[in-house]
Order: C-alpha cells, then sequence, then structure tokens
C-alpha cells in the first residue's frame, strides 16, 4: 500500500506524523470497515487481529483492515451474539486481544470492538498497549481511565498532535479544542474496550460518535 501501515505512521520516527484530522478520518475508515464486517456481509466476519500494522494506508490516506489470517466467520445464535464456526479459540496479539481470548473463548465481534477500543486509545495517546512506561499489570485502557478519574485525560494525548501550537491566541484555542475533542475519542476508545464484553459500545454507535468528533475537528 502506498503509504506503508498506521505502525509506521505512529511509532517509526523517521515517518511524518499523522494529525488530529489525519488520525479520525482513520480511526472511522477502519470503525467503517469493522461495522461492514460484522453487519452488513451475508456472513459475520470477525477480524480476530486487528492492530495498527494490519492497518495500511493508500494513497489518499484511507484506512484499509488487511491481514485476515485469523480471522472468523460466525453464525447468529438466538441472544443476537456471535459464535465461530470453528472450533477453536481466538488468539490475537498481546494488547490488542480481548481478556476473554486469554481464557479460551469463541471468537466475537464483542472481540473485535476491544481492539478497536485499543487501537483508538494507542492513535490518540501514542503509546502501545505493550509499553514499558505503562508498568506491571497495567494496560493501556487503566492508563488513560486513571488520567480520566484524575481529571487529566485531555494531558495523555500524544505529544506530537501538540508540538505545531504556539502561544498565541490562535494556539490557544486550537489547543482547547483539540484537548475537548482527545476527551471524546479517548472515551469512545474506553467503551469500546471494557474489561466485560457485554459493557463494550458496538460499532455502529462507535463509528458514529467518532464522526460527530470529526465533524467538529472539520
Amino acid at each position: 500500500m502506498e503509504n506503508g501501515s498506521l505502525e509506521d505512521w505512529l511509532h517509526h520516527e523517521t515517518c511524518r506524523r499523522l494529525t488530529l484530522a489525519q488520525r479520525l478520518d482513520i480511526a472511522v475508515d477502519v470503525g467503517s470497515a469493522l461495522h461492514y464486517l460484522h453487519d452488513h456481509c451475508e456472513t459475520t466476519i470477525v477480524h480476530c487481529d486487528l492492530k495498527p500494522s494490519n492497518v495500511l494506508l493508500d494513497a489518499d490516506m484511507v484506512g484499509r483492515v488487511s491481514d485476515f489470517g485469523q480471522a472468523r466467520l460466525l453464525v447468529s445464535s438466538e441472544e443476537d451474539d456471535t459464535f465461530s464456526r470453528s472450533s477453536a479459540s481466538a488468539k490475537g496479539t498481546i494488547g490488542y486481544a480481548a481478556p476473554e481470548y486469554g481464557m479460551g473463548s469463541a471468537a466475537s465481534k464483542r472481540g473485535d470492538v476491544y481492539s478497536f477500543g485499543i487501537l483508538v486509545l494507542e492513535m490518540f495517546t501514542g503509546k502501545r498497549p505493550t509499553d514499558e512506561m505503562l508498568g506491571d499489570g497495567v494496560n493501556l485502557r487503566d492508563y488513560v481511565k486513571a488520567a480520566a478519574t484524575a481529571g487529566e485525560i485531555g494531558l495523555v494525548g500524544d505529544p506530537a498532535l501538540f508540538r505545531a501550537m504556539d502561544g498565541e491566541e490562535e494556539g490557544r484555542l486550537k489547543m482547547e479544542k483539540m484537548q475537548s475533542c482527545l476527551v471524546s475519542v479517548l472515551e469512545i476508545g474506553m467503551a469500546c474496550s471494557a474489561e466485560t464484553p457485554g459493557e463494550r459500545m458496538n460499532m455502529v454507535d462507535a463509528t458514529r460518535r467518532l464522526k460527530c468528533v470529526r465533524d467538529v475537528v472539520v
């Protein structure tokens, strides 16, 4: 893909940095792709390994979900949940895989939602879910939630987002707008990555809310 992967843009020091608007666009692209796979395919598809290296960026910086090597086809139950046609439990990647997968649970749409939530938190904090600075037993969601509890959620954004700001009035207003948007986006990321599957936001609502935030920025 022309612009490599999201991983390249988030963590490789030699690369250009993504703006807030670009990150929102990519988050919406990925959310829309998952919504399509979950709710608009003839048979529900669960990706099972969503992470920055599996999001490719085309010439127009549109995010494309790739690598379906661990994907599962699901069938609906009477309770309107989904279960894998494969008896093998989902695996995913450490840091991005839903907690229930570690206990042998089958693939589900809610598992993808968890991975998406972690992806969103990573995109807007600039920190990997396996970052050593998070400390033992602390995941990326815990880190952001602690900041939210302390009323400092707007301060955990990726520093690269703020480097272009200056001390002028226009810069101050842009900073306030950016922090407000960050709070909204990080709240969506936390809602998607809730520990309990039933507490997670669905992809329809997550994508809709991200579009609302993007509309404010654009």
